[in-house]
């Protein structure tokens, strides 16, 4: 761009760029968004916005052109980059003075020119940070706050570089600009207390914004890995921050008080990024730091002085003192640091006796107790409240409580005992700052549980206190039976923790007398909780209800199966209370098994939409909608339209191969099982489609999955499977070839192919016509080599089921007059006794062996109590399984019946030619598995 003639045309663009009219705004958008690329364009930019003559809103939107650009254009790698020449010239022009009146504008080019920095600061720009210290030092007040602040955003945007050779450079800047930025933030520190005390409050405002500026640019240097210099510049925050509270007395106005505390939490927050980044480096500064902290927040000093903010900030300095593993000794003190040891000391000198019973007993008694507001917010929303106070998210002076107690339970126990004895009996209702006090206490003994279980008999005191206090039916009294009930909780679940598995039995018979009402009134508190939290929450609860009765929950559930579609229609907005549902919908299908068909009208279109990927709320239903969608089709009596209309959501859920295609395979494998021929006639030619796809970029696990669905097909249905997944099948067989390396997929091979060559013996012989051909061998050479593989890699096959239907797959070639079949005779012999040791159990009485594989009849099991009873797809496996010829076929009659007609075949002479083929010691074997037929 020509400069003189470009400035006009460009500050017309974005003069009319500004305009409210579209007509006006969109051709100068499009016109602006054209000269992005033309070389020069950002020059012309950075003389308009340095220009003060010009519109405000025109220099404005100047600088986010500017700025839009560097993230588009400033990388040497990106797409019409800016030349090196252009560059070099913006980066001088953007820090030739530091002059800009308007603060907005201000603020965009300090982090434009950090955004520079970040790419290029400091090799292609090291004389920036030099120039922006001599401008911070300058006399001019406006120039000394615009290099200030453009100082903040340059250190805050390279301390966020995370490659370690930008690191090293960052922390090589830091050791050179830390020390003057902290004498940046001491001085405006001082000249602000001076200027507070002399009531200017102008000044001291000014004042102000530049310690805050200054402090913020100097912490960002603390996350590097240098330490030098810092624990004397932050031995003075504690200081400085004592000042400042004093400064709060003296009565500012509310901008000069807001920004005072801005920065007493800043102060407090360099205190706690020096303690995470540099605990060691910190432990000079323990003693100070507690001593200030406690001081202000568990002592009258802090009467009058703190906000809430401050409290947070000093208890979360106070809780990571006391919890850091820096500061711990080793169990075996030899083994410790010499730095744990000083820290210890130190924090043993301090939390004395009666320091820790002062802190005890003030944050119980203090900070524990509800505030007018929150017994205000639990009259007005009870739900509200109840999911405010919920225990995951415990509020920071319940950590802190929870932290020192663990860390000081022998001196806390007997102070918190002792606080408990002192409010035994019933509390009067007309005193509430009793009410409040118990609460308190309650409230410390449930979150201090673990620690106390072994000094308090809670049973005991369950009877002669607590049980009374759930009693009490004042309006009043709600506030400890609330606590009690929450107290219970806690107690149980400490029990729970100390209780193993095997002692843990929930026992169905013991909760049925109970289960009518509980499910009845968790029904009718669902309908009255308006608050979305609260109905996630009694849902939980409902479906562990459901989980754990199982089918006992069918007479009871009619209210809740008619009130569900309303609260589902009603939650559209709510997607995580959505979730809920969906879950509390699984738990219900599983208790009703085969009745939850009457379900359908509302369960379906419920999983259509769940599991659509092309409808927004996917992304928080598809895991939950996944499962409730396999969990019905397990549940099915029978296949329907409408259910096997949703399959046609399955093929963009398998194009996202996401951490959901377990799920998805499992749904497959769940049609198959419910209506192989409907199914695959539908859809078998998408599924294959989609199973190529995948199959080019899955790992190994992933192709097993793909893999173990078309096994189930061919299972399921031998003749139609085969067809329908036929385009799979040829890469089957040159695995099997070529030997596939990885043992499971090799596996699954083998089961495929075993299905086809058993069952669909003509088909197998047209694949291996049509793989001859593709392979240029003869059919028998390669039939062969498959047979030959096979055998040797029948190791890799560790399923019983699998070996026995490789052996019976095998056999089935038999009786066989092909020369290729007979010289793999010993190798089918080999693996048919291997597989009969497999199956075969004998039986002591007779001698007799047996093959335990068979499965002559369907019988429903008897199951005990605690038994979950079988899905109708656990039916449908168990009749399958009557047919497969697996479970139908004795192995050892199968072997006998083909010896003897390959011996019909070949005459006794040429068949006793051929079994001296096989290893004498397995035909002792089969003789012995086959006697007695």
């Amino acid at each position: 761009m020509d400069m003189d003639s470009a400035s006009s045309v460009v500050l017309q663009a974005l003069t009319q760029a500004t305009s409210q009219d579209t007509a006006v705004l969109k051709p100068a958008e499009e016109q602006l968004r054209q000269w992005e690329t033309q070389p020069g364009f950002y020059s012309v930019l950075l003389n308009i916005f340095n220009n003060h003559m010009l519109d405000v809103n025109v220099r404005w939107l100047a600088v986010l052109y500017f700025k839009n650009g560097i993230d588009r254009y400033w990388r040497r790698v990106a797409p019409h980059a800016l030349s090196e020449e252009e560059k070099t010239s913006l980066r001088a022009g953007l820090i030739t003075n530091f002059n800009e009146p308007i603060n907005q504008i201000a603020t965009q080019i300090a982090v434009l020119i950090a955004k520079v920095a970040r790419l290029d600061c400091p090799r292609q720009w090291p004389e920036l940070i030099p120039i922006l210290l001599e401008s911070v030092k300058g006399q001019d007040g406006l120039q000394q706050h615009r290099a200030l602040l453009t100082f903040y955003h340059v250190t805050k945007t390279l301390a966020s570089k995370r490659l370690a050779q930008d690191r090293r450079l960052f922390q090589d800047l830091a050791s050179g600009i830390y020390s003057f930025a902290c004498s940046l933030w001491s001085h405006h520190t001082d000249c602000f207390l001076q200027q507070i005390y002399a009531r200017e409050e102008a000044a001291a405002l000014s004042s102000l914004e530049r310690t805050l500026l200054s402090l913020k640019g100097s912490n960002f240097c603390t996350h590097s890995k240098l330490t030098r210099g810092y624990t004397d510049n932050t031995q003075c925050i504690c200081t400085r921050m004592q000042r400042f509270q004093d400064g709060r007395q003296v009565g500012p106005d509310s901008t000069c008080r807001e920004k005072l505390e801005k920065t007493i939490i800043l102060y407090t927050k360099v205190l706690l990024d020096f303690l995470q980044y540099h605990p060691c480096a910190f432990i000079p500064l323990i003693q100070r730091s507690l001593e200030f902290a406690v001081s202000y927040i568990f002592t009258p000093a802090g009467e009058g002085v703190t906000f809430e903010r401050f409290i947070v900030q000093c208890m979360n300095l106070i809780k990571m003192i006391v919890k850091n593993d820096a500061y711990k000794p080793a169990k075996n003190i030899e083994d410790s640091k010499p730095e744990s040891l000083e820290a210890q000391k130190i924090k043993t000198a301090f939390f004395t006796h009666p320091t820790l019973t002062e802190i005890g007993r003030r944050l119980v008694s203090h900070y524990f107790l509800l505030t007018e507001e929150e017994l205000a917010m639990w009259e007005e929303d009870p739900e509200s409240f109840g999911n405010s106070t919920s225990p995951d998210t415990l509020p920071c002076t319940e950590v802190l409580f929870l932290d020192i107690f663990h860390n000081y339970s022998q001196t806390l126990t007997p102070v918190l005992l002792e606080m408990v004895q002192n409010l035994q009996g019933p509390t009067n209702v007309e005193d509430p700052l009793q009410l409040l006090m118990k609460d308190a206490v309650y409230n410390a003994v449930g979150l201090a549980a673990y620690e106390l279980f072994d000094n308090v008999d809670f049973d005991q005191w369950f009877k002669n206190q607590l049980l009374g206090e759930l009693q009490v039916n004042h309006h009043r009294y709600k506030l400890i039976r609330r606590r009690v009930i929450w107290l219970i909780g806690q107690w149980i679940s400490v029990i729970l923790s100390l209780m193993q598995d095997p002692d843990l039995v929930f026992r169905t018979e013991q909760f049925l007398p109970y289960l009518e009402s509980i499910f009845g009134l968790l029904f009718q508190l669902l309908q009255q909780v308006t608050e979305c939290d609260t109905k996630m929450q009694v849902l939980h609860v409902i479906s562990c209800v459901i989980e754990r009765v199982n089918i006992q929950i069918r007479p009871y559930v009619g209210c809740l199966v008619q009130y569900l579609p309303l609260l589902w229609k009603q939650s559209e907005e709510h997607n995580m209370l959505r979730c809920a549902i969906l879950t509390t919908l699984v738990h219900l299908v599983q208790g009703l098994g085969a009745e939850s068909k009457n379900l359908y009208p509302f369960l379906l279109p419920v999983i259509q939409l769940s599991t659509d990927v092309s409808q927004p709320p996917h992304v928080y239903l598809l895991e939950d909608g996944l499962e409730l969608w396999f969990v019905t089709l397990e549940n099915s009596p029978a296949v329907t339209p409408e259910l096997l209309r949703i399959f046609q959501n399955m093929s963009a859920l398998l194009e996202l191969s996401s951490e959901n295609l377990r799920t998805c395979f499992q749904i497959v494998n769940a049609y198959l099982y419910l209506s192989a021929t409907e199914f695959l006639q539908n859809y078998a030619e998408s599924l294959c489609r989609s199973f190529c796809d995948l199959l080019k970029d899955i790992t190994n696990e992933g192709q097993v999955q793909v893999l173990k669905v078309v096994e189930v097909a061919l299972k399921v249905s031998p003749l139609l499977g085969a067809h329908m997944f036929q385009p799979l099948l040829p890469a089957v067989f040159r695995g099997i070839v070529d030997g596939e390396r990885y043992p499971v997929v090799m596996s699954t091979y083998l089961g495929i192919m075993g299905r086809v060559l058993l069952q669909n013996s003509s088909f197998f012989s047209s694949l291996l016509t049509q793989m001859a051909s593709e392979c240029s061998q003869e059919v028998d050479q390669l039939l062969g080599s498959v047979i030959e593989m096979w055998v040797d890699r029948m190791d890799n096959i560790t399923q019983p089921e699998r070996r026995k239907l490789s052996s019976l797959a095998l056999l089935s070639l038999l009786p066989s007059d092909n020369s290729v079949i007979q010289d793999k005779f010993c190798g089918i012999i080999n693996i048919s006794v291997e597989a009969l040791h497999d199956v075969m159990t004998e039986d002591t009485e007779t001698g007799t062996f047996k093959d335990c594989m068979l499965m002559s009849h369907f019988e429903e099991p008897k199951l005990s109590d605690d038994e979950e009873p079988p899905t109708e797809q656990d039916k449908r496996k168990k009749l399958l399984a009557l047919e497969d010829p697996v479970h139908s076929v004795s192995l050892q009659q199968f072997v006998y019946e083909k010896l003897k007609a390959q011996q019909a075949l070949m005459g006794d002479q040429g068949f006793g030619v051929l079994m001296e083929t096989v290893d004498t010691e397995l035909v002792r074997q089969l003789q012995e598995f086959l006697q007695g037929l």
